[in-house]
């Protein structure tokens, strides 16, 4: 007997913002299906810009749909910043054991065969109409007619709702929208001033009322675990926000691995000087008002011997170096424009706002504000160009490093510290999806420490 397929409904849409209603639809496709992939859509052809940035579109379909069973969430067309057709979905998400199907609302399918706006404006839509399964949402006064229906399709009624369009004007508006927002959703809304007059704050006071923490550190450091100890007993399975307990890199690791989470981050330093963290004496930092700052990770795509592409997602820095006594022959590009044809180095880095004070510093780069919407490029033991400083670019920049000699001069490429081996080929950019909160108090704003390292002090 063969094997039933695996049903799979794709669900997609611009969700700016996602609203309550949409959960309660991903739910309800979860009763019927294995899996639902909840894709939010990258910018169209028909409506090229969003109300909000990929990235805040990003954290709001991630908090909006998290923990609901067999649901998930692909962010590949933000992260990209381009829009998938439909019949694009059976190359992504379908194989020989899938059966898809696309969630669509009632007035995409209406009017049939001759007027539907599923066949004569999709791209295949004729295809698509011909051969896809559709899952079609309706409202309780909507009744599809079965015959002028797709061949192969399913209904799903659902309760009437707002659209995303009123309650971004109903926000605009500085209207009551939080019956119509899941609660995680509203909070970040008000946290960083989406939708309103005025632009996105990226930063802002925040406080914790009730701390749910997740704590992490490493357990085989004594004073680390002594830390840990003290704060267990705020610990839940339903965090409020993520406590590293270490050094810098503890932070980074714990940002590497947990900020797909959305959490914000609060870091406790038991390690050296920590740009990224606070003091470990104050450990009762939720009666108090802290500083949030809401910053970008870097998207990070190697090219390996082999021609293998490889994206990694990085918080401080990611540079190549040379891997023998050979020293580095690179060309350096900037938004697809060659600025240095040849680079002789040992290395050559780019670094965010935040992580100019680590390795950066060290090639000579003048460390940043902390949440300067800028990036770092910098080299090590530059050769030639002869006499060349360390540029600083604007965020929206794009930088490509190509060896010009890998047999002979092969290098190394690191991420956040990490070695991914040798590559040909570096290209970075900030990420269109992730970005981290993190939390300070007071007194140890970053911006407090950036000072100590501009404007040292004697003795």
């Amino acid at each position: 007997m063969p094997r039933p397929k695996k049903r799979v409904a794709i669900y997609a849409g611009s969700f700016d913002p996602p609203g309550a209603h949409h959960r309660r639809i991903a739910a309800a496709l979860a009763a019927r299906f294995d899996e639902v992939i909840v894709f939010p859509s990258g910018p169209r052809p028909d409506r090229p810009s969003a109300d909000s940035l990929p990235i805040h579109r990003a954290v709001m379909a991630d908090l909006n749909f998290r923990g609901l069973p067999r649901v998930r969430v692909e962010l590949s067309d933000l992260e990209r910043n381009r829009f998938s057709p439909n019949h694009e979905f059976e190359i992504l998400f379908g194989g020989p054991d899938v059966e898809l199907s696309h969630v669509v609302p009632a007035a995409a399918v209406a009017g049939g065969v001759d007027a539907a706006k599923v066949r004569t404006e999709w791209e295949d839509g004729e295809g698509l109409w011909a051969s896809a399964h559709f899952t079609i949402l309706h409202e309780p006064d909507e009744s599809p007619d079965p015959a002028a229906l797709p061949p192969r399709h399913e209904t799903l009624e659902i309760p009437a709702h707002t659209p995303s369009a009123q309650i971004r004007s109903r926000l605009f508006d500085a209207e009551a929208v939080d019956e119509l927002l899941y609660q995680d959703v509203a909070a970040y809304i008000r946290r960083h001033g989406l939708f309103r007059p005025t632009p996105p704050a990226r930063e802002c006071i925040h406080r914790i009322p009730n701390p749910k923490l997740r704590l992490f550190y490493d357990p085989k450091h004594p004073e680390t675990v002594a830390v840990a100890d003290r704060l267990r007993k705020y610990e839940s399975p339903d965090p409020d926000m993520i406590v590293s307990i270490g050094g810098d890199g503890t932070m980074l690791r714990a940002i590497r691995q947990h900020w797909r989470d959305r959490l914000p981050f609060y870091g406790l330093n038991t390690g050296h000087l920590g740009f990224l963290l606070n003091d470990a004496d104050g450990i009762d930092f939720w009666n108090r008002d802290l500083r949030l700052y809401q910053l970008p990770l870097l998207w990070v795509e190697t090219v390996g011997e082999d021609g293998d592409r490889r994206g990694s997602l990085v918080f401080n820095d990611c540079w190549v170096e040379r891997e023998t006594g050979q020293t580095a022959w690179v060309e350096v590009s900037v938004n697809g424009h060659v600025r240095m044809p040849r680079m002789v180095a040992d290395g050559v880095l780019v670094s965010t706002a935040a992580g100019s004070t680590s390795y950066a510093r060290a090639m000579g780069a003048t460390p940043l504000p902390f949440n300067a919407p800028l990036l770092t490029l910098a080299g090590s033991n530059v050769l030639k160009p002869e006499f060349w400083h360390p540029a600083v670019l604007t965020i929206d920049s794009t930088v490509t490093v190509r060896n010009l000699d890998p047999n002979k001069r092969p290098l190394q490429g690191f991420v956040d510290g990490v070695d991914v081996g040798r590559v040909q080929e570096m290209t970075v950019r900030v990420s269109n999806i992730a970005a981290v909160e993190l939390l300070f108090t007071r007194a140890h704003d970053p911006v407090a420490k950036l000072a100590v390292l501009q404007f040292p002090q004697p003795g």
